[in-house]
This record gives structure tokens, C-alpha cells and sequence, in this order.
């Protein structure tokens, strides 16, 4: 072979690596950003379909446990609930596969976070839920509260909008004219009478921060986790139909046999009675329940 031969068989050969070496880092690539949801698999005769829902401190992983689930045995599905400890990681859990289903927030805060970070979320269905509280330790009625009172307020966006729905709907702010309702911050208050010292912080910190500030307003599962009781809130909040809980699974999976099955389960009549027998009886109920 000549040195003309070799120089040539030479270049081929790098060629060839870095083609192949595109092609793998092209596929890793792909790999890593197509990461989704895979489809749950319908349980066949006589076996039965696993599925984690992702829940968050609170009382939507015991109805899980209590309600849902033993609803759901005879189906094939056996459920089972793996806890998160903010509002965050479930439904990035649930999108990446991660998870089968969540139960830990509302709808409009399923919306929001789905729109802000480009997730393909579904709802599958509402159930009961315990409303957000104001809760104090300081304070035994709303009319109680003192002029420059520190309040803790929920930080993400839905939440935080929803805190401040319940502060008007108790007289303590006034909102803008024409802010909508599900995205108000606090620079949205047109008025502040007591002037209250609004302190946004995690939601998960909200009861612990009891101690330090004068009222919290305190989303429903983490007042149930802390053990506060509804009846010693100073106010609880009118519950509109987005504020309640929903089931929700990942677009890939809003036509299963599963999503299928726990949509007409959370409108049954079976469901409803074995609400009404358990520990959740008395939380806020979906309109649709009344129609």
C-alpha cells in the first residue's frame, strides 16, 4: 500500500468513529428529552396492575389508602402512594413516568403548572376537599386581628392568588378591579385597611410558621398533616369549583382502561356513600355532586 493508500484508509477510518460517535450522542440525546409517561397496562384475567399516585402530606394519600384504592381492587389496579414533600415534584414526576397519577392539588393549580412548565397533565376527576384555613394562635376571630399582623401566605402562584381570595372574601384586602382571581399576587391589593404584613413562604412551611407569625393561611392537606383542626380556624374558605382536588394522570394516559375507571368511579354513587362513611365526610364536595 502506498503512503497515498494509508493517508486515505486513515481518513476514512476517523470518519467512520465520529459518524458512529454523532449517531450515539445523538441517540443519548434523544433519550434524555423524550422521557415521558409510558401507558398503563390493563390488568389481565385473574392478575392485577400496580399503580403509584403521587400524594403530599395530608389527608389525599389516606383516601387513597382508605377509599380509593379498596374501590379500585376489584378492577385489577392495587394502589399504592409514595409521598412528595412540596407541590413540585409530583407532576414532574408524573409527566417523566416517574409516577402513575397524583392526587395532591387543585385544578387550578394543575393548570398553571402544567401551562408554566410545558407538562401534559390531565384531570381524571374531582374529590372531596378540605379547604384552605386561617389559622392563629395569637387571634380567636378574623374582627381580632390587630393593625400590622404578620400573615403567611402560601409562595407559588396559584396559591399564593388563592390566599389573597380568601383574605377579601374576609374583608382584610381588596384586590384590583378586573385582576383575575386565579393569578392575583400581592401587588395586585388595591387596599390593605389593618395594614397586614403579607410574608409569602413555602406552602409546606405554612403551619410550622404559626410560632413566628401572627395568622397563617394554611392549604388543607397541610393542616390535616399538622394536626390543626378545622373548627379552630378563625375563617375557611368558600370553595369555588377550581380550589377543589383533582385525580390527575399524564396525557398518555387519559384514555386507558385506568383513566377510564377512576373518572367514572370519582362520579359514582359508590363513591359518594363511602365518602359520606368516612373520616372525609364533612370536606367541601364538587358541584357536580349537587346536580
Amino acid at each position: 500500500m502506498t503512503t497515498k493508500q494509508r493517508i486515505h484508509t486513515l481518513i476514512r477510518t476517523a470518519a467512520a468513529v465520529l459518524a458512529g460517535a454523532v449517531i450515539i450522542a445523538n441517540s443519548a440525546c434523544g433519550g434524555a428529552s423524550s422521557a415521558s409517561a409510558e401507558q398503563i397496562p390493563t390488568p389481565k384475567d385473574g392478575e392485577t396492575t400496580a399503580i403509584t399516585v403521587g400524594v403530599c402530606p395530608g389527608p389525599y394519600g389516606e383516601m387513597i389508602d382508605e377509599v380509593i384504592a379498596p374501590l379500585l381492587k376489584d378492577d385489577g389496579y392495587v394502589l399504592t402512594t409514595k409521598t412528595f414533600n412540596d407541590y413540585v415534584q409530583p407532576d414532574k414526576a408524573l409527566a417523566s413516568g416517574k409516577i402513575d397519577a397524583n392526587l395532591m392539588q387543585h385544578g387550578n393549580y394543575l393548570k398553571k403548572f402544567s401551562a408554566d412548565n410545558d407538562l401534559d397533565l390531565v384531570s381524571l376527576g374531582q374529590t372531596p376537599t378540605l379547604g384552605l384555613g386561617v389559622y392563629s394562635k395569637k387571634f380567636t376571630s378574623i374582627d381580632d386581628i390587630a393593625d400590622g399582623a404578620s400573615i403567611a401566605v402560601a409562595n407559588d402562584g396559584s396559591n399564593l392568588a388563592r390566599s389573597l381570595g380568601v383574605l377579601e372574601q374576609n374583608k382584610l384586602v381588596t384586590l384590583k378591579d378586573g385582576v383575575d382571581a386565579t393569578k392575583a399576587s400581592v401587588n395586585d391589593i388595591a387596599n390593605n385597611p389593618k395594614h397586614l404584613d403579607i410574608k409569602p413562604i413555602d406552602a409546606a412551611q405554612l403551619a410550622r410558621s404559626l410560632d413566628t407569625v401572627d395568622v397563617a393561611l394554611v392549604p388543607g392537606n397541610y393542616s390535616w398533616a399538622a394536626g390543626l383542626d378545622p373548627k379552630d380556624a378563625l375563617a375557611l374558605e368558600r370553595q369555588d369549583d377550581g380550589v377543589i382536588e383533582v385525580f390527575a394522570v399524564a396525557g398518555t394516559n387519559k384514555d386507558t382502561h385506568f383513566a377510564k375507571t377512576v373518572s367514572e368511579l370519582l362520579g359514582s354513587d359508590e363513591f359518594k356513600s363511602a365518602i359520606a362513611a368516612s373520616r372525609f365526610k364533612d370536606f367541601g364536595k364538587p358541584a357536580s355532586w349537587n346536580e
